[in-house]
């Protein structure tokens, strides 16, 4: 795949911004797969590396403290879209989140802003019915046991 632009949209708050820092380490037909250092540093987040699976609809992303130590895993589901006129990829980022930590538990966040910007209609009902067929098929992993599947292209890193 040649290189390419990177887009994270949000809808809440809306946004749609170039990932100018993020490193592509590598692209095909059905994974992206970048390194980044936070955008918004946090307290303990320093960098990460994320798997976009393009045809699944959501990313996997390695959050690390500053000694490159696991965070967590945050998985978003997302929704892509290529635009050929100026080689870009769009993330549309579909608000339903989850978070694995190290010890196993899991925590589904920002359902609470998936209604809220259905209520506003920042999102259609398609959208709506997308994140949740995704966000279903993302759990499948974690109760089939087979989260590992979609973390295994960056756990190493």
């Amino acid at each position: 795949m040649e290189p390419f632009n990177l887009y994270r949209k949000r809808i809440i708050p809306e946004e749609c911004i170039l990932l100018k820092d993020d490193t592509i380490i590598s692209a095909d037909e059905n994974t992206i797969i970048t390194s980044w250092k936070a955008l918004k540093p946090k307290k303990d987040l320093h960098h990460g590396y994320s798997c976009f699976y393009l045809k699944e609809g959501f990313k996997v992303s390695k959050f690390c403290l500053e000694d490159g130590r696991l965070l967590y895993w945050y998985c978003d589901i997302v929704d892509y879209s290529y635009v050929p006129e100026n080689n870009s990829f769009i993330v549309t980022d579909l608000l339903a989140d989850v978070i694995c930590y190290p010890d196993g538990h899991l925590k589904i966040a920002d359902l609470d802003e998936l209604a809220l910007a259905l209520r506003r209609k920042l999102i259609t009902e398609e959208q709506i019915e997308l994140a949740l067929e995704r966000l279903h098929h993302l759990l499948q992993y974690f109760y089939e046991n087979r989260f590992c599947e979609l973390t295994a292209p960056i756990q190493s890193l």
